[in-house]
C-alpha cells in the first residue's frame, strides 16, 4: 500500500518536473529573444504564466499525495504515522521543486 502511495507521489513529482522543464525552456526562449518593442512585456508575461503553471502543478501534486495518503490510512490505520511521515516528506519535496520553478521564472525577467 505504501508502495502505491510512493508511486503516485513519484508520478506527481515527475509531472511537476515536466512542468518545470517546460517553464524553463519557455523562460529561456523568452530571455533570448531580441529586444523588439514587445520583448520585455513577453518575457514578463512568460515568467508570470510559468510561475502560475508551476504553482498549479505543485498544488495538484500535493493534493494527490494527500488524498492517496488518506486512503492508505483509512485502509491501514495501524501504519498511519509512517504514511503521514512519508506524505509530509514528499509534499515538502514537491513544494521545494515548485519554489525552485517560481524562482527560475522570476530570474528570467
Amino acid at each position: 500500500m505504501l508502495g502505491a502511495i510512493l508511486l503516485q507521489a513519484a508520478t506527481a513529482v515527475d509531472s511537476v518536473k515536466m512542468a518545470i522543464d517546460t517553464v524553463a525552456v519557455a523562460a529561456a526562449a523568452a530571455v533570448q529573444t531580441p529586444e523588439v518593442g514587445l520583448g520585455l512585456g513577453l518575457a514578463e508575461m512568460g515568467a508570470s504564466i510559468g510561475a502560475g503553471i508551476a504553482a498549479i502543478g505543485a498544488g495538484i501534486g500535493i493534493g494527490k499525495i494527500g488524498s492517496s495518503a488518506m486512503e492508505a490510512i483509512a485502509r491501514q490505520p495501524e501504519s498511519a504515522s509512517d504514511i503521514r511521515m512519508n506524505m509530509i516528506i514528499i509534499a515538502a519535496l514537491v513544494e521545494g521543486v515548485c519554489l525552485f520553478a517560481v524562482v527560475v521564472c522570476f530570474l528570467a525577467l
